[in-house]
């Protein structure tokens, strides 16, 4: 969508994050946002872990999603992903608060790519590492 003159291009991210009922169910908190990055935060709980006692990998990457969907949604275009690679590097455990932070690395057209890092907050390893790719949306009117 085109941003309307003098309108915050981040609205679009933070309506979208108002409106997400599954991260707010995950317990995710938004740190940061801006345009092209985003910064999101879960502390993992006892529902959250698998029959290792270790932090559930799809709820791993749903927290770097949502991070990945904040970033690419920051410059006033409604975006989705269009796709996401993710690699995980160490466990997760229950207590263990992750954040994600999320960047744009490159921007054309209507496609985007994203790298996203989720590290445990208490000593900064990295947890998982994932490439989101993005696709703006056109608009009824055929706008971008």
């Amino acid at each position: 969508m085109p941003e309307a003159a003098g309108a915050d291009p981040l609205d679009t991210a933070r309506a979208m994050w108002a409106g997400d009922p599954a991260s707010q169910a995950l317990g995710m908190e938004l740190l940061d946002l801006g345009e092209g990055r985003a910064e999101v935060a879960m502390t993992v709980r006892a529902d959250m872990v698998n029959g290792y006692a270790l932090a559930h990998g799809g709820l791993v990457a749903t927290l770097a999603d949502s991070a990945f969907a904040l970033a690419c949604n920051s410059r006033g275009r409604t975006t989705v992903a269009s796709g996401f690679d993710i690699t995980f590097l160490e466990a997760g455990r229950l207590g263990d608060r992750l954040v994600a932070r999320a960047r744009e690395t490159a921007l054309r057209g209507r496609s985007g790519l994203y790298d996203v890092t989720v590290r445990r907050d208490s000593d900064g390893v990295p947890i998982a590492e994932m490439r989101g790719r993005s696709r703006a949306l056109v608009t009824a009117r055929g706008q971008e």
